[in-house]
């Protein structure tokens, strides 16, 4: 895991196949002077996702200097307003800056209903086209999926309908060995075959093998996003092995009676998620805002899980 605020240090080397995590917003309940509710971008794939979009999220989206026009698909949560508020001001910005590309929005049934209601009661139809993608299965299912990614809901348990997503990169083409190809004397046409997997059958009959042609690909890279949830060991089969896991962390273990009764974990919860999926990386999120530091939720969590991060409005991370 390297912290991207910190590339800088590194010597001057190209990172290949990254998957960035930028942290728009990570604090829980109403926004502050300095902290933000829940929204990130995912960029995987050189896909940009826009996770979760709590109130102020196009201003986060602007001193992350990222590209509006590069965000086409919108993932929501759940209908609280720490999570969604900032929606409705996102819609609205793409169209004052002439959008015409179409926006996906993946969320709870009304969704749809909530957004459509704000844009005819103001008259701000949008310049671009809106596909609602609305959810209701309490299964986890499969929602989006392209040549590169695959996107999978994680349902979760809180005080309304609420989901997580997995993303998960679909594994690269095998890298051709260009050396072993001309030493077997095999024709560019084949090329392509043997990058898909395929064993070569040489004209005297000889079938080379494909490992001996091929140079493995990058190892395709996952992201579990765990919204707002009640400590939920249902979810660990779903991202068993997953490389990074965000999970919420709404209170420390000295407020557990708090994270039960509101249905929220703690920073010992998530790690103990962590633990039993056997991720690589854990990075805590959606903090009260009733804590003065978030040093005793790493603390805390550390205790349980040894690789854990702390998310922070305007953090990004490469992995």
């Amino acid at each position: 895991m390297i912290n991207f605020n910190r590339l800088n240090d590194l010597p001057n080397k190209r990172i290949n196949n990254k998957l960035k995590l930028t942290i728009l917003g990570c604090y829980a309940a109403t926004p502050r002077t300095l902290t933000n509710p829940t929204s990130q971008v995912l960029d995987i794939k050189n896909r940009l996702f826009l996770i979760d979009c709590g109130e102020g999220t196009q201003v986060q989206l602007r001193k992350n200097k990222i590209k509006f026009s590069k965000i086409n698909h919108i993932f929501i949560s759940h209908l609280h307003g720490d999570h969604l508020y900032g929606l409705i001001g996102t819609i609205s910005t793409f169209s004052l800056l002439g959008r015409t590309t179409d926006l996906h929005i993946y969320g709870p049934k009304g969704i749809k209903e909530l957004i459509l209601i704000q844009l005819k009661l103001t008259e701000s139809w949008t310049t671009y086209s809106l596909f609602f993608h609305e959810l209701e299965s309490k299964e986890s299912e499969v929602i989006f999926e392209d040549k590169k990614v695959i996107v999978k809901t994680m349902p979760l348990k809180h005080r309304v309908y609420t989901n997580g997503y997995l993303f998960q990169e679909k594994p690269d083409e095998r890298k051709l060995d260009v050396e072993a190809v001309q030493r077997y004397n095999i024709h560019v046409a084949y090329y392509q075959k043997i990058k898909n997997g395929g064993d070569i059958t040489l004209d005297d009959g000889t079938v080379i093998e494909n490992e001996k042609l091929t140079f493995d690909p990058p190892p395709a890279k996952s992201y579990a996003f765990c919204s707002d949830t009640v400590y939920n060991e249902e979810i660990i089969p779903i991202i068993q092995n997953t490389d990074i896991l965000y999970h919420e962390s709404t209170f420390l273990e000295s407020e557990a009676r708090l994270a039960e009764k509101t249905l929220h974990s703690t920073a010992k919860e998530a790690a103990n998620i962590a633990l039993k999926a056997n991720v690589k990386q854990l990075i805590l999120g959606h903090y009260s805002t009733r804590y003065d530091g978030l040093e005793p939720f790493k603390k805390e969590a550390e205790e349980v899980f040894p690789n854990v991060l702390l998310a922070d409005d305007g953090v990004s991370f490469e992995f």
